[in-house]
């Protein structure tokens, strides 16, 4: 198999790290036990450029007439683009981006190069104690500004989603087109909106929509996902198509439950209302609240 099909694959896991808040794709080859990380973004976080794609063209050309071998052994991927959708680009491993870096003039370049160590070794160590993934998704999420209740449902969604495709893979089927297929299933049962259309409604491209939900938004996904689970291992869908029959009755679970929550209410559950909105009014309250405090002591004064 092609490196470039390793995202398809049972293999690779697609993530974003963060280095000094500013995001990068990678994509972890558990057979080659390396992340491979996109180049674009790391010429984005060092060098800030307004259009860092242009930049590794010019650098590329230039290393190749060099005859740098880096760049030749430089590999492509599928990773999600700005616009949302899969697009190839080049990626490089964290030997090679070391070699790269030095092409590259940055006052970041040694910061980032302790960071590419340190994500080597702790994909290594979370490969020995799952539970360290766990505990850093956690140290981000509140890098981030998201609260601990949010962190606590969306660390819990994420366990609930490893029971479900462990599910699907027991029944044989594969990640890529038709794990897509049925978490598109079981999201338009129960919010009555494909994974797209969701995203559009939040105004997300390559963002996370789950890392976008309300903590209600959150709790239905999930009653969603585990309905699927259960439905799946109590009726043995033999294929593809019965499992997609799954889907749907484990979404309209959950659709059930957010219908009746809206007619109590009176508010629609699905919003628009994403994560930067909701931190946005987070820091303007913490804002309007020093301002208030200062005004106050002066006043007192």
């Amino acid at each position: 198999m092609a490196l470039h099909d390793k995202s398809k694959s049972e293999n690779a896991i697609s993530k974003l790290h963060l280095f000094e808040e500013q995001q990068l794709r990678t994509i972890w080859n558990s057979e080659q036990e390396k992340w491979y990380i996109s180049i674009v973004d790391v010429i984005a976080v060092l060098t800030e450029s307004r259009d860092p794609s242009a930049y590794w063209r010019k650098l590329k050309q230039r290393l190749k007439a060099e005859g740098n071998e880096t760049v030749t052994n430089c590999h492509s991927l599928k990773m999600v683009a700005t616009d949302g959708k899969m697009r190839i680009t080049d990626v490089a491993d964290t030997e090679q981006l070391f070699r790269l870096i030095q092409s590259i003039p940055s006052p970041k370049a040694e910061p980032f190069k302790l960071w590419l160590a340190q994500l080597a070794a702790e994909r290594l160590d979370e490969l020995q104690d799952p539970e360290l993934s766990i505990d850093r998704a956690l140290e981000q999420y509140l890098k981030l500004g998201y609260s601990e209740n949010w962190i606590n449902q969306r660390l819990k969604s994420i366990e609930i989603r490893k029971e479900l495709t462990d599910e699907w893979k027991k029944r044989g089927l594969k990640e890529g087109l038709q794990f897509a297929t049925l978490t598109d299933i079981i999201t338009k049962a129960w919010s009555d909106k494909t994974t797209k259309e969701y995203k559009v409604l939040k105004g997300l491209k390559k963002e996370n929509l789950r890392d976008n939900m309300t903590n209600t938004e959150l709790i239905l996904n999930m009653l969603a996902e585990a309905s699927t689970k259960d439905i799946s291992a109590a009726t043995n869908p033999k294929d593809f198509e019965e499992s997609k029959i799954v889907a749907k009755q484990g979404g309209n679970v959950a659709k059930v439950a957010r219908m009746e929550l809206e007619a109590k209410t009176g508010k629609k559950v699905v919003s628009k209302l994403n994560a930067k909105d909701v931190l946005k009014s987070i820091e303007n309250d913490k804002n309007e609240l020093t301002n208030y405090n200062t005004t106050n002591s002066k006043n007192n004064e």
